[in-house]
C-alpha cells in the first residue's frame, strides 16, 4: 500500500512550482488558483526570492498547489491508498482522499495561512525546536510554553510567547529557533481557528475515498465532517506526526509530495524499512513507485 504525504510550512523554497509547469494543464491549474486567493501563484512560485514566499499567508496556497499538482500526476486519475499531510499538508491530502476538491484545498490554505498570519500579529510568539534529549513537558508548561510539533522522538518543536522562548532552557536538547511568524498549533492560533471555521462551514462532507491519518493522534479516519472539523482543532494543537508513521503499519512504501524531502526524512528515521521516494522533479514520478 502506497502512502502518500503532504508537506507542511517550512519545506517551501523560491522556484518551488517550477519543476510542474510542464505537466498537462498545470499553468491553467495555478491560472485559476491565482484567482481563487488573490495571489499571483505562478509568479510567486516560480519568479519570487525566499524571502517572499515565507510569508505564512503566501507559504500555505504555495504549498497545497505545489503537492496537488504532483499528487495528481503521480496518481494518474486513480484514487489513493493512503494519505497523511503535515499541519497544512493535511489540506491538499484531504483534497487527493476526495474530502476537498483541489479548489477548495487552496482557497482554504489561503485563507487559513492569512488568518493565523492575523493570529500572530496580536502578540509577539514564536517557536523553537528542541533538538535530542528527552522531553520535560513539566518544566514546558512550567515556563509558559507548548508543545506545537512532535516530529519524532528527540526532533520537539515548542511555540508560546518571545519572552518565554527567550528565557527558556532545556538540558539535554539542543535548541534551534525558528523563523517563523507566531507560535503555530498552540492557543495563539485561536483567533484563527475561529476565522477556519467559518470558511469550513458552508462546505460540504465528502467521506474520503481511502484513509487519512490525521495530524492529532494518528486516527485513521474517512469521516468527511470529522475531517473538516479536525481542520479547525489542528490550529491549537500539536501535530503529532511521531504518531502518524507509527499508524502506517499498513504502508508498504511511501512518496512524499513536492516539494518533497522534510517527511522523506522523518520516514527514514522513524521507519527505516519503509521506502520512500520525495519528489522533487517531475522527473522523479518515473521512480516513485
Amino acid at each position: 500500500m502506497l502512502l502518500l504525504l503532504s508537506p507542511g510550512q517550512g519545506s517551501q523554497s523560491s522556484g518551488l512550482l517550477r519543476p510542474w509547469l510542464d505537466l498537462p494543464g498545470a499553468q491553467d491549474r495555478l491560472s485559476t488558483w491565482s484567482d481563487l486567493t488573490g495571489l499571483d501563484l505562478l509568479h510567486l512560485g516560480t519568479e519570487a526570492s525566499d524571502d517572499e514566499v515565507r510569508p505564512t499567508e503566501v507559504a500555505q496556497p504555495l504549498l497545497t498547489a505545489a503537492a496537488l499538482l504532483s499528487g495528481r500526476a503521480l496518481l494518474d486519475g486513480a484514487q489513493p491508498e493512503l494519505v497523511c499531510g503535515h499541519s497544512v499538508g493535511e489540506l491538499s491530502a484531504l483534497a487527493l482522499a476526495g474530502v476537498l476538491t483541489d479548489d477548495e484545498a487552496v482557497r482554504l490554505a489561503a485563507g487559513r495561512g492569512a488568518a493565523m498570519a492575523k493570529a500572530a500579529a496580536v502578540r509577539p510568539t514564536g517557536m523553537v525546536a528542541l533538538l535530542g534529549g528527552t522531553l520535560d513537558e513539566q518544566a514546558v508548561r512550567d515556563a509558559g510554553l507548548e508543545v506545537a510539533t512532535v516530529n519524532a522522538p528527540g526532533q520537539v518543536v515548542l511555540g508560546g510567547p518571545v519572552e518565554a522562548l527567550d528565557a527558556f532552557t532545556h538540558p539535554g536538547s539542543r535548541l534551534r529557533r525558528l523563523d517563523v511568524a507566531g507560535a503555530f498549533h498552540t492557543r495563539a492560533m485561536a483567533p484563527a481557528a475561529d476565522e477556519l471555521a467559518a470558511l469550513i462551514a458552508g462546505l460540504d462532507a465528502r467521506d474520503a475515498v481511502c484513509d487519512v491519518i490525521a495530524n492529532a493522534d494518528g486516527a485513521l479516519l474517512r469521516d468527511g465532517r470529522e475531517l473538516l472539523d479536525r481542520l479547525v482543532g489542528q490550529l491549537t494543537r500539536p501535530v503529532r506526526f511521531d504518531l502518524c508513521l507509527a499508524a502506517a503499519t499498513a504502508a508498504t512504501s511511501a512518496v512524499e509530495l513536492a516539494p518533497g524531502g522534510v517527511l522523506a526524512g522523518l520516514v527514514k528515521r522513524a521507519l527505516p524499512g519503509l521506502p520512500v521516494t520525495a519528489l522533487k522533479t517531475a522527473d522523479d514520478l518515473l521512480v516513485s513507485v
